[in-house]
């Protein structure tokens, strides 16, 4: 499997790098190149997912390290680790990459930058692979960055427009404060322990190396990371703002991959958190579930829906894995990869055709992606209308589907944790608040969409179906996201078994004095059946009120707005989050900014570095012309050789060619050289 695992690894930016220098040369503009690259490394995915299947192992592990540098005092290795939850990852990311690259070929026709929009998505594919692979922090990190900067060349893909732009630097920005975290965190760990590996890392943990205070900060500087990935409270604010990429960048960055990484990570590192770490970690988690879905209930923008959905749901598998059910997160991951990246595919083919509509009418002032101006779509788009209404049951948590599965996974472990300390009663109260706003929002997304009246009508008349292209994935999105796929050999729909939780099963922490894996699984297999009850209630109610208020229209949604006036201008406005940071953390260090650069300029610059300058010239004026020119050169070096050459026209006439003249002046010598000899 290794072999597999560099081909999966290299050939995406073996595509990149083809696309980059010659894609607009090749035919078709090379799309070919960056399709036939995803597609194979998809096909070596489920080939080792075979395997996995087939060996039964579920403690199935290939570490391979190589030494990438030795100072003698310090050696540096690298490599990489394939166990179960690697095999998974990378199922997810070539599949739903594979996908993304396939609808891409209609949704981005005609653009002119198409060679180098497949470029920076084979960039963004071995970037991902590499973080799956890796089984080391420093690797890891690498390639973390690596991400961070294809998601900006992908986000701001239309640069021309000042949003893309801004929202491709927020994105880089936001995530850079995450990355510090993460970067101190790791070197705290390298600090402890002498090494990268994870093995090594998780050793020295269980060994002592690094415990405490010291480790509790170390694993939330690490998290950090995360939050700034997956789009956490309080780093969340880049992720709607990205909603400015083409569509299926959403997909595929904001659905299933990019914001996911952040989840894979603190499931790898899930040994090495102390219990403190943990509960920060599941009330960052919480907190974001909730908050997300509040804000998610009042936006208008489907694609911004979808956003605020994503952050939530990201917040459910933090959730999770401060509540020690990682396993569950991680499950939920991989179900909530199919269903998201079919919801933002929809979208992006709802958003298509209206565009097509308003440009067959010249209308190039309203907005195709606000739902007050869609409405009637169900029967002109009824693939894209069907496949987002699976979706849409799926992360809603109805049973038949995978959400429900993952969900329910989630919503038992926080239960259970709630149970085992009581104190922290509101975990529990975000995970199953959150649902209940999830179904909420996500039917009203459905009912304002592709129900009810058109807002226009001869807009709706234009409107049609997606070409096959588009709408082939989201059949196979839908379809994944069927419970079926999760629950194999068994078709209990409301098990919690099945070969991924036979598989993939939690590891022991490697602090002392952690919960150990199996007295979680048993705390949330007790909490199982009352977690499904409960995430039924919620969920049936999140639709019923969605029902009666945007289809049967027998709840105002304009009277609520007005008696929860507050509430809804707090969620409407996201809370003013932007507006908070761009007047307390913005403005004051732009403002800072221009002081320094106001110092910087006019005074250090100004009257330090020239005003320095100046008395150097100054001084070289006096020393040159002063001291160097008039004194030195002309009183000096000028004076010895006119002393020179007066000596020399004064010798000069002793030089007269007369014999009688030498012998004067030999015996006048002979006469002083006796007078002096005989005094």
């Amino acid at each position: 499997m290794i072999t597999y695992g560099f081909l999966i690894l290299l050939t995406p930016l073996l595509a990149f790098v083809i696309q980059i220098f010659i894609g607009n040369r090749l035919p078709r503009k090379g799309d070919w190149v960056s399709i036939s690259a995803v597609v194979f490394t998809f096909c070596l995915s489920i080939a080792m997912l075979g395997m996995m299947l087939f060996l039964r192992d579920s403690s199935y592990k290939i570490d391979k390290s190589w030494e990438w540098f030795n100072l003698g005092h310090m050696q540096i290795h690298l490599g990489i680790l394939i166990d179960n939850i690697t095999i998974v990852m990378l199922v997810v990311v070539a599949l739903v990459s594979s996908l993304v690259h396939i609808y891409s070929v209609g949704y981005m026709k005609g653009d002119p930058r198409y060679s180098r929009y497949f470029a920076y998505l084979s960039l963004f594919t071995f970037s991902m692979n590499g973080i799956v692979l890796s089984n080391n922090l420093f690797s890891i990190y690498m390639f973390w960055e690596l991400v961070g900067l294809s998601s900006y060349l992908l986000i701001g893909h239309w640069f021309e427009k000042d949003s893309a732009s801004d929202a491709a630097k927020k994105a880089f920005l936001v995530n850079r404060i995450g990355d510090m975290g993460m970067f101190i965190g790791i070197m705290l760990m390298f600090t402890a322990t002498g090494s990268f590996l994870f093995s090594d890392v998780f050793a020295g943990v269980e060994n002592g190396m690094i415990s405490g205070t010291i480790l509790t900060v170390a694993g939330v500087c690490l998290f950090f990371g995360a939050v700034g990935k997956s789009a956490q409270f309080p780093l969340h604010v880049w992720l709607p703002d990205a909603m400015e990429g083409p569509t299926p960048v959403s997909a595929l960055i904001h659905a299933a991959t990019m914001v996911a990484a952040g989840v894979y990570l603190t499931i790898r590192l899930f040994p090495l958190f102390t219990p403190d770490a943990l509960t920060i970690i599941a009330y960052v988690g919480g907190f974001t579930a909730i908050f997300a879905a509040i804000i998610a209930v009042t936006q208008n923008d489907i694609k911004k829906v979808l956003a605020y959905s994503t952050v939530s749901q990201l917040g459910y598998m933090i959730l999770a894995v401060g509540s020690g059910a990682y396993i569950a997160g991680f499950f939920h991951l991989v179900t909530h990869a199919a269903f998201k990246a079919g919801l933002f595919l929809c979208s992006g083919s709802v958003i298509h055709a209206m565009q097509h509509a308003y440009h067959k009418l010249k209308d190039h002032e309203t907005d195709p992606q606000d739902m007050r101006n869609m409405g009637g779509l169900k029967d002109k788009m009824k693939i894209t209308y069907w496949t987002m209404v699976i979706c849409t049951v799926a992360i809603s948590g109805v049973p038949l589907t995978s959400g429900f599965l993952s969900k329910d996974a989630i919503l038992a472990g926080t239960l259970s944790f709630a149970l085992r300390n009581p104190v922290h009663f509101l975990l529990p109260l975000f995970g199953f608040g959150a649902a209940l706003l999830t179904a909420f929002y996500m039917f009203r997304l459905i009912f304002m969409t592709f129900h009810g009246e058109p807002a226009r009508q001869e807009v709706h008349n234009h409107v049609h179906e997606s070409p096959l292209v588009m709408t082939a994935p989201l059949m196979t999105l839908a379809t994944l996201s069927l419970f079926l796929f999760y629950t194999l050999p068994y078709f209990n729909p409301f098990s919690d078994q099945g070969w991924f939780t036979r598989l993939v099963v939690a590891v022991e922490s490697s602090v002392p004095g952690s919960l150990s894996a199996h007295e979680i699984a048993e705390g949330v297999h007790h909490a199982h059946t009352s977690a499904i009850i409960l995430s039924l209630i919620v969920a049936g109610t999140g639709i019923f009120l969605a029902f009666a208020m945007y289809l049967k229209k027998r709840i105002s949604a304009e009277r609520m707005a007005v008696r929860l006036a507050i509430p809804y201008k707090l969620s409407f406005n996201k809370f003013f989050m932007d507006e908070i940071y761009s007047k307390y953390l913005v403005s004051p260090s732009l403002t800072l900014a221009k002081k320094i650069g106001y110092f910087d300029w006019d005074l250090y610059d100004k009257y330090f570095i020239n005003g320095f300058g100046k008395v150097t010239e100054w001084i070289s004026r006096i020393v040159g012309i002063k001291w160097d020119y008039d004194i030195l050169d002309q009183r000096i070096v000028d004076g010895v050789g006119h002393s020179t050459q007066f000596f020399g026209r004064k010798l000069r006439l002793i030089q007269s060619g007369k014999l009688q003249s030498y012998l004067i002046w030999v015996l006048c010598g002979i006469i002083v050289m006796f007078v002096i000899q005989t005094m």
